[in-house]
């Protein structure tokens, strides 16, 4: 745990960070690491006698959950930041369709261009988006695609961790503050498998039909010859599957267009199509 004038040090220099970049359009996702830059962003703008110039930028698409949009919105009105929603329309290109290992970095690189038209109506604008320095551990072409557009980084720049981000959420009263993370549709598609607005939406309503019967943290995952594989906690295996629950949830899946439903016994685990990355990567050559 970080103490208190920790976190009240690591605000002030995340505010003077963005204050010396001017004017801000933030990739907002309304997630607790994108609230903080804009939460800070508002702050840098107050402290530079400009309120109000910096904008929160949010990608509206097939592969981002209404639910979240809603977030987004909410929590930007609850910053006081300017808020743009706008179409990334990343579904048109073919190389995100394929669904490579690489379909982040064509995803962002559309959202990034998407920005570039904000800015290109209201002016020089710096293009800042919320990796914290845990990102950096994990495989996210999506950074890749940020240094290539000249993204500022200034969580990850200034070495704060989710941990960290969540603090200075709590410090600042930032209601997501506990929000878990709610990466896009797409990343629960297997690579290899084409992402199709069909897909992205069942994934939608399968994961909004769990959500409702109270699981959390939860994954639904889409595999070739639409089978789902389902992920929540460990402690919730047993009522997941126990009937009625299981039958309801059997019957469900299948109006919604799976052909089959596996659980998976390891049960949630953040990123977990990247360790295939991972092991296809270690494979030997034949």
């Amino acid at each position: 745990m970080t103490f208190r004038s920790d976190v009240t040090e690591a605000g002030e220099r995340l505010v003077a960070t963005l204050a010396a970049l001017g004017r801000c359009a933030i990739a907002f996702s309304g997630g607790v690491d994108s609230a903080v830059v804009a939460a800070a962003a508002v702050r840098a703008d107050r402290q530079r006698g400009r309120p109000g110039e910096s904008v929160a930028v949010t990608a509206v698409s097939p592969a981002v959950p209404r639910s979240q949009l809603e977030i987004a919105s909410r929590v930007a009105a609850e910053l006081g930041i300017d808020h743009e929603l706008i179409s990334s329309d990343e579904l048109a290109r073919s190389d995100y369709a394929a669904n490579g290992v690489r379909r982040c970095f064509f995803c962002k690189q559309s959202l990034y261009l998407a920005i570039g038209q904000v800015i290109a109506r209201r002016g020089e604008m710096a293009i800042v988006s919320g990796t914290n320095a845990d990102d950096l551990g994990d495989y996210r072409p999506g950074i890749e695609a940020g240094q290539q557009a000249g993204v500022t980084t200034p969580l990850a720049d200034l070495g704060i961790g989710k941990s960290l981000v969540r603090q200075l959420a709590n410090h600042w009263a930032v209601s997501v503050a506990e929000l878990p993370a709610a990466p896009c549709l797409a990343s629960r598609i297997a690579y290899g498998v084409p992402v199709t607005a069909q897909r992205l939406r069942q994934i939608e309503l399968a994961e909004a039909w769990l959500s409702q019967r109270g699981f959390s943290p939860l994954r639904v995952r889409l595999h070739d010859g639409e089978l789902a594989r389902i992920e929540v906690d460990r402690k919730e295996l047993g009522r997941l599957v126990a009937e009625p629950l299981g039958g309801e949830l059997r019957r469900h899946f299948a109006e919604l267009g799976f052909r089959a439903v596996t659980v998976d016994l390891d049960g949630f685990r953040s990123g977990s199509l990247n360790q295939l990355v991972e092991i296809r990567s270690r494979e030997p050559r034949r």
